[in-house]
């Protein structure tokens, strides 16, 4: 077996899911699936903070209304944001009162999470747990570029952190939802790329490693999915990893089965730049678009791939490069 790669031979199921946006997401080209579009920023909250956890807290709360259960039925909850210690997350799980695992995979946090859910489930030690990740634009900007009101230009290379939460209700196999067979665990890549307001470049062969290692791992081609989306790598770094796939053999209309959640969220708007980010992106995206994808039958088989950059303050404060890993799961609809 390949380092990294998962099998789960009882296929967990994606039983359902919550996704709650911010008032800018209304935009997306994906907003049809969201379940809900809030009209404030900070959702009514005192702080962007609080917002942040708010979205969380909805999102979980969605999920789990869609199979009639409350709070209480949730054996795990796990998730994690881009805020320092993931602050926001934190009171979330206090609020939902589950037993709880917080993670950090940056971008890539939604993918770690139903990995780490659907091995708690494979053991028969969760009936139902709670998976996925959040972001709120102000709170994120501030941490990791500039403050919102600071105004600064951005360069045509970065990224808009989406206000989103996509949280999944993970479980046993159930006939007719969509169920995981199959993970990988990603290394974590550093082309020394330094710049922060360039995360697709930087992301890019972190995507390109997991990509090929699950299909080697699973003796697969990009002929057995309808597609590989891929989160976060946005209008830059979605070429960048074609390109790294087209170098070792991929044709020109097996490419066009590779997307990218970041690159597609916003369409052509020019004010987002390069597209969306933040680790409510891909998120928000799985746990909307493609699962009605799947539920609806217009696709069987999907590969998704959640990227994450893993700077911080400190290391681009030091000078650092930016060490980034990417997470997949294969989800079918059998």
């Amino acid at each position: 077996m390949d380092k990294g790669v998962i099998y789960f031979p009882s296929k967990p199921s994606i039983l359902a899911a919550g996704v709650v946006v911010g008032p800018l997401e209304k935009r997306s080209v994906f907003a049809q699936n969201f379940d809900l579009v809030l009209d404030d920023e900070r959702a009514d909250q005192k702080t962007n903070e609080q917002g942040h956890q708010h979205l969380i807290e909805e999102a979980a709360q969605i999920a789990l209304q869609k199979k009639k259960l409350t709070m209480d039925a949730v054996d795990f909850f796990l998730g994690g944001d881009l805020v320092n210690q993931m602050t926001p997350t934190n009171f979330a799980a206090a609020t939902i009162g589950s037993p709880y695992i917080g993670l950090y995979s940056a971008c890539a946090t939604s993918t770690s999470a139903v990995i780490i859910a659907s091995l708690l489930t494979e053991l028969g030690g969760s009936h139902y747990a709670i998976a996925g990740a959040a972001s709120q634009h102000n709170a994120i900007e501030r941490q990791f570029r500039y403050p919102v009101d600071y105004g600064g230009q951005k360069p045509g290379t970065a990224q808009w952190t989406v206000t989103a939460a996509g949280y999944a209700l993970i479980g046993k196999h159930l006939e007719g939802e969509p169920c995981i067979e199959a993970a990988t665990i990603g290394k974590v890549e550093d082309f020394q790329q330094s710049d922060p307001f360039h995360m697709g470049a930087a992301m890019a062969p972190a995507a390109f490693s997991t990509i090929q290692k699950h299909l080697k791992g699973r003796g697969q081609t990009v002929q057995d999915y309808d597609v590989i989306m891929t989160g976060d790598l946005g209008k830059v770094g979605l070429p960048i990893l074609k390109e790294m796939l087209r170098q070792t053999g991929f044709t020109t209309k097996q490419l066009e089965t590779v997307r990218d959640g970041g690159a597609e969220y916003y369409g052509d708007d020019p004010l987002f730049l390069a597209g969306a980010s933040g680790a409510g992106c891909s998120a928000s995206v799985f746990f909307s678009e493609i699962l009605a994808e799947l539920k609806s039958g217009r696709m069987k088989r999907v590969l998704l791939v959640a990227t994450g950059a893993l700077l911080s303050q400190l290391s681009v404060q030091q000078n650092q490069s930016i060490p980034t890993v990417a997470h997949a799961i294969e989800v079918t609809m059998k």
